[in-house]
């Protein structure tokens, strides 16, 4: 097999899990957009513009109640602010790669491309290559659900099948799987618990995201203090 044919297959291997996903995922979010009154046009240059799951159906379900186009991209933008985290995670791994690379990259960066990515180049066995084919394979898949879900649209009832629901299953178990030890655990229910007490004070969806940065902040002068601790109980004996 040649190095391309090779590239090819793996990161098309890696990515058909996160494509498996994407497939109901983003049919719920075509029928949603369909009911809300975009067209198939319209959902396929959403999807390939802006190609993020959550802000996507969060700025549709803004588009149904009504709400101001200002509110809208504040909004959306704020959900996606995560993605600086997540770019910040992977940019050590591309020091000497391209700038035309990484923007070709930097479009296909999602929770679930990054959860994948990331997980693999810490193995020291994955590169740019395999991340680009992994994101644009992800990207064409969730391109194609999307449409066919606004298509599908108009013979689904509203809320019908738990569509409503999709998006919160999918980040579930994104969650799960990134579970690996009970740090882990204790910054998911830190974020949780940050994140619910939040929701009671303030407005908009900004709560999220600083529930999300107060908990991996705890989470990480945790980990130092019981490295230091470890260090200290080593160098003693």
């Amino acid at each position: 097999m040649s190095k391309l044919k090779s590239i090819v297959f793996e990161g098309v291997a890696a990515a058909w899990p996160i494509c498996l996903g994407y497939i109901p995922l983003g049919f719920a979010f075509g029928v949603l957009a369909q009911k809300a009154g975009l067209g198939p046009v319209e959902i396929f240059l959403m999807s390939l513009l802006v190609f993020a799951g959550s802000s996507q159906f969060i700025a549709v379900s803004m588009l149904d109640c009504g709400a101001a186009l200002m509110s809208i991209i504040l909004t959306t933008f704020t959900v996606n602010l995560r993605h600086l985290l997540m770019s910040s995670a992977l940019a050590v791994y591309f020091k000497k790669s391209s700038r035309k690379k990484l923007c070709l990259f930097s479009y296909g960066v999602t929770d679930e491309s990054f959860a994948v990515n990331y997980s693999k180049l810490k193995t020291g066995k994955w590169d740019l290559g395999r991340s680009l084919v992994l994101n644009y394979t992800a990207n064409m898949t969730w391109i194609v659900s999307t449409v066919a879900g606004g298509f599908g649209g108009q013979f689904i009832p509203a809320g019908a099948f738990g569509i409503d629901y999709a998006l919160p299953a999918m980040f579930i178990c994104l969650l799960v799987f990134q579970l690996n030890g009970l740090k882990y655990l204790f910054v998911a229910l830190l974020a949780g618990i940050f994140a619910v007490s939040l929701s009671l004070v303030l407005t908009g969806n900004m709560y999220v995201v600083i529930a999300s940065m107060l908990a991996a902040t705890c989470g990480t002068v945790l980990h130092r203090f019981f490295e230091k601790l470890s260090s200290k109980r080593t160098n003693d004996e």
